[in-house]
C-alpha cells in the first residue's frame, strides 16, 4: 500500500523514477481527525515498518506531563492511538518540529523525505540534504518504502538560485538583532514565493538559530523549501557558484523601510497596551535559546506567564542540571510562573 502511494505520487509529479532515501521526518502523526489514526493503524496491521531512520514531528498530546491537555474524548483517545501506531511502525519518539536539534542531521547531498515546513527548509538550506515538502501521509509511505519520487529539490538543477535577495543596505545593528532574521524571513517568503533565491550582503555567519528563524518565517509566509545565503549555507560558497545563470532573473534590494513594514505586518492585533501571556518556541527552542531566555528573565519580576515550547531532547538537558526547576521559580512569589514545555 505504501509503495502504491509513492509510485502514484511519482506518476502525478512526472518523476522519471524513484530514488532511495536516507531518512524521513514524519509530520503525519499529528491528530487532525480519525482518518489519520485509522490510516496509521492499517499500516501497522499490515506489518509495515519504516525502512530508514524516521523521527516524529509534534503530536496532539503531551506525553511527559509538562502541560495541561485540553483535548477531550473521544478525540484524545484517537490521538493517543495515532501516536502509538507510529511508535509501532518503528519511528523515533522525538516529537519535535526541530529534529535537527535532536541529532537528526542528514549528510549534505543525501536524499531524504521530510515533512513540516521549518524542518524541510532547514534540512535543505542549512544542512544541504535534499528533500521536497512532503505532506501527510506521503511522508510515512516514503519512510516505509525507503523511496521517494525523483522530483523537485531532489534534483541538483532545481536547487540553483534564480533571484538575489540583497540585504547589504540594512544597518549592521539591525542585522545583529534577534528580531532581524524572522522579520527578513517573513519578507523573503512573501517576495519569492516558492522560488529558490540567494541572500547577499551578509558579513558574518548569523548562527543556526538565526537561520532557523529565517527559514521558518520564509516557509510560512511563502512556500519556501530552500534558500541560500552567499558565504554561509553549504551550497553557496559564493554568488557565482549557486546562481543558475550568469545573471539572476531578479534582484530584490531590501531597504530599511521594507524591513520596518515587514515587522509591522507581523502583528494583526488592534493596538493594545497590555498582553496576557508570552509564548515562544515555534520552531522549538534550542538549548542556546533557553540560556539566553534565562539570562533575560534572571532577577526580574514577571507580570505575565511565559510559555516556552521545546522538544524532549532539550527538556532532558534542562531537567538534568536543574535549570527547568529554577526557571519555573523565576520572578517574585506574586508573579506568574513561567511554564516550560
Amino acid at each position: 500500500m505504501a509503495m502504491r502511494i509513492v509510485a502514484e505520487s511519482a506518476r502525478l509529479l512526472g518523476a522519471p523514477r524513484l530514488i532511495p532515501i536516507a531518512s524521513a521526518h514524519i509530520d503525519g502523526a499529528l491528530y487532525h481527525g480519525d482518518s489519520g489514526t485509522l490510516f496509521a493503524e492499517r499500516l501497522v496491521e499490515g506489518g509495515a515498518r519504516v525502512a530508514v531512520r524516521s523521527t516524529l514531528n509534534v503530536g496532539a498530546l503531551d506525553l511527559m506531563g509538562c502541560s495541561r491537555i485540553r483535548l477531550e474524548e473521544p478525540q484524545r483517545g484517537m490521538a493517543r492511538r495515532m501516536m502509538e501506531a507510529y511508535r509501532k511502525l518503528g519511528c523515533e519518539q522525538s516529537w519535535t518540529c526541530a529534529p535537527y536539534q535532536a541529532g537528526h542531521r542528514p549528510a549534505q547531498g543525501s536524499d531524504v523525505a521530510w515533512g513540516e515546513s521549518n524542518a524541510v527548509v532547514f534540512c535543505n538550506s542549512v544542512l544541504g540534504a535534499r528533500t521536497n515538502r512532503y505532506g501527510d501521509f506521503l511522508d510515512i509511505a516514503c519512510a516505509i518504502t525507503g523511496r521517494a519520487p525523483d522530483h523537485g529539490l531532489h534534483r541538483p538543477e532545481n536547487r540553483r538560485a534564480r533571484l538575489v535577495f540583497d540585504i547589504s543596505g540594512l544597518p549592521p545593528s539591525f542585522l545583529a538583532s534577534e528580531t532581524a532574521w524572522p522579520v527578513l524571513g517573513s519578507l523573503y517568503g512573501r517576495e519569492v514565493g516558492n522560488a529558490v533565491g540567494v541572500v547577499s550582503g551578509i558579513a558574518n555567519h548569523p548562527g543556526e538559530d538565526a537561520l532557523k528563524a529565517f527559514g521558518a518565517a520564509a516557509a510560512s509566509s511563502g512556500a519556501v523549501g530552500l534558500f541560500h545565503i552567499a558565504g554561509v549555507t553549504p551550497e553557496a560558497p559564493d554568488m557565482e557558484t549557486i546562481l543558475a545563470g550568469p545573471e539572476p532573473e531578479a534582484v530584490i534590494q531590501v531597504t530599511p523601510q521594507m524591513a520596518a513594514k515587514a515587522r509591522a505586518g507581523l502583528s494583526t492585533a488592534v493596538a493594545s497596551k497590555t498582553i496576557d501571556a508570552v509564548a515562544i518556541g515555534s520552531p522549538h527552542l534550542s538549548d542556546a535559546e533557553f540560556c539566553r531566555l534565562e539570562r533575560l528573565i534572571a532577577g526580574r519580576r514577571l507580570a505575565v506567564p511565559i510559555y516556552a515550547c521545546t522538544g524532549r531532547h532539550v527538556l532532558a538537558s534542562l531537567e538534568q542540571d536543574g535549570r527547568r526547576k529554577r526557571s519555573r521559580q523565576a520572578g517574585s512569589s506574586s508573579s506568574p510562573t513561567p511554564a516550560w514545555w
